[in-house]
């Protein structure tokens, strides 16, 4: 079978391929943008099957079917989990979220195969799908945080913010000023708040900014242990059910 993977994250694309080639799968080939997709579907043949990122370097993906007829079957993939589940399950063969697991990538591919012989090439309503994503997809995430000291209110900036924590019942800042702030949201609350590509919940306890870990160590029972540039009230274990996902999201 012929797979085309477009996903504008060159790294996230290769693991892709090398994720395809484990299962005997060759790409056909690894496109970035919506302007390069739809040059490449001009003067190819199209694939049977198509791993679709919708956010791209120069746009979301629906505006490749704007300017070409695509005639093969997708498999979306987003980092979108609420949106992505009502839009996919009606219309496509699957979606995978990120960062996609290689049995999810397996079984989504063998569900193709088998919708293929049942009744040929699925017909996507790409509209529809579109209608759903469009505005989710836009959705900003939070850019400070206002924290109370005292009669006074402070604004803190997320690019400031080591980690997130709960202790005692209460969720907590940490900053790269050394400081800690009590806040009003849960962790559970901060999964939708914070962008997904800067932030990690490593376990039911921290979320950790990618651009403040100074260290990974390996810890006991297969976890890891993440050393931040300031704080050392607690260890921060990676627990070893997330070790996977939270590799894959550091690439």
């Amino acid at each position: 079978m012929n797979v085309l993977i477009i996903e504008d994250e060159k790294p996230s694309a290769r693991r892709l391929q090398r994720m395809l080639a484990e299962i005997n799968i060759e790409a056909l080939a690894m496109l970035h943008s919506v302007e390069e997709s739809v040059n490449w579907f001009k003067t190819n043949e199209h694939p049977d099957l198509i791993l679709l990122d919708i956010q791209l370097s120069d746009g979301l993906s629906f505006e490749i079917f704007e300017q070409v007829a695509v005639k093969s079957a997708i498999i979306f993939t987003t980092a979108y989990d609420e949106y992505a589940l009502k839009a996919f399950k009606l219309n496509s063969i699957d979606y995978l979220l990120k960062p996609i697991d290689d049995e999810e990538l397996e079984n989504a591919i063998a569900k193709f195969k088998m919708n293929k012989q049942r009744s040929g090439n699925v017909q996507l309503n790409i509209e529809q799908i579109q209608k759903l994503l469009v505005n989710p997809l836009d959705r900003s995430f939070k850019e400070r945080f206002t924290v109370k000291i005292g009669p006074h209110l402070k604004m803190i900036s997320i690019e400031d913010i080591e980690c997130f924590y709960s202790e005692n019942k209460g969720t907590y800042i940490f900053t790269s000023d050394n400081r800690e702030y009590l806040i009003d949201s849960t962790l559970e609350q901060l999964d939708s708040m914070l962008n997904p590509t800067k932030f990690f919940r490593v376990s039911r306890k921290f979320f950790v900014n990618i651009n403040q870990i100074k260290d990974i160590i390996s810890y006991t029972n297969s976890r890891l242990k993440i050393i931040l540039h300031h704080f050392s009230e607690h260890e921060i274990i990676v627990s070893r059910e997330k070790v996977k996902d939270f590799k894959n999201w550091l690439e």
